[in-house]
């Protein structure tokens, strides 16, 4: 490390910020428990080393330098981010993980994610309920989005340590445990302007192949990518996201099965109309799943990180898997 950087020690930095608050090198010097000739060499030092001058001398005040003004700002900084991360620490000490990454797909309801994240930063270090926003336990939250099989890739791969929404028709490999989290049911819509919109009873495939269908795009990198109820020889409009699949079919783009509670608003409305079809009513069983270990007679031992215990124990409730899967309830 240069002699600059070995110059901007934490007890520097206090001292610029306890000058700075005093407002005076001899009130800095009383609060520091030194004498006012020590903490003059000790400023006269640090800007030797940064070749810089931090306080204007021509001021009975400790007036700082533009360039003074910015160290104490950027002191102040990184003060916090050093006690940051020192908790950060201790709190990793006592079983709560530095970072928890939670992966959902794309049909999972967003507000409900979120009123878990405020209850989650809500608690206090030893994980118990305190007040909203004041800084929970200390595990940093990580919320991604993934489609189909991103979302069982995303865990699968290490990228994500819970994965909310995955499909319970693939089998889980050795350390990933999986358990429901409920049905999801779809309905087919189309918009009132579309041509099957005035289609009179079940719509067979014989029909639906020459209309247009809206398809989400599977976010899987490297697993083979999912592709439901599109036929062969079917036009269709691939789209990134749910959201983007029923704008599509609002504005009679095309036509497809989508999640009932995403729609129910549009249908009461009648931006989209529900149809009924020839083939059996879609109802997605969908899970969660986390990595795990399990001892010598295969019996699953419970994450040894408080913060995944904590969302395990969330997901354990009727209620908030319900929620998740239909926001209306």
């Amino acid at each position: 490390m240069s002699e600059r950087s070995l110059a901007l020690t934490p007890d520097a930095l206090v001292m610029m910020d306890t000058i700075a608050r005093s407002g005076s090198f001899a009130g800095a010097a009383r609060e520091l428990g030194k004498v006012p000739s020590a903490l003059t060499y000790s400023v006269r030092q640090l800007e030797e080393a940064l070749d810089v001058l931090l306080f204007d001398r021509s001021s009975r005040q400790a007036r700082l330098t533009a360039a003074g003004e910015e160290l104490l700002q950027e002191g102040r900084r990184l003060l916090s981010e050093i006690d940051a991360v020192a908790n950060r620490v201790r709190r990793v000490a006592t079983g709560w993980e530095s970072e928890l990454t939670v992966v959902a797909d794309d049909v999972i309801s967003r507000r409900i994610l979120f009123e878990l994240c405020e209850a989650f930063f809500s608690l206090d270090p030893q994980g118990r309920s305190g007040t909203a926003g004041g800084g929970g336990p200390g595990t940093r939250l990580r919320l991604r989005t993934e489609v189909l099989s991103g979302t069982w890739e995303a865990l699968v791969s290490g990228q994500a340590d819970l994965a909310i929404g995955i499909d319970l028709d693939r089998e889980p490999p050795p350390g990933v445990a999986v358990e429901p989290l409920g049905e999801m049911p779809f309905v087919f819509a189309v918009s009132p302007q579309h041509p099957l919109a005035q289609h009179e009873g079940p719509i067979d495939d014989a029909i639906l192949v020459h209309h247009r269908a809206v398809a989400v795009a599977d976010s899987a990198q490297r697993l083979s990518p999912r592709t439901l109820n599109l036929l062969p020889g079917q036009d269709v409009l691939t789209v990134n996201s749910m959201a983007d699949k029923i704008e599509a079919q609002r504005r009679s783009l095309g036509a497809g099965f989508v999640p009932q509670h995403l729609v129910q608003g549009l249908l009461d409305a009648g931006e989209l109309v529900r149809k009924e079809t020839r083939r059996n009513p879609l109802h997605a069983q969908l899970g969660y799943a986390w990595r795990c270990s399990v001892d010598a007679r295969g019996t699953r031992r419970p994450p040894s990180g408080l913060a995944l215990r904590w969302w395990l124990q969330q997901l354990g409730s009727r209620a908030t898997r319900s929620a998740l899967l239909d926001c209306a309830q």
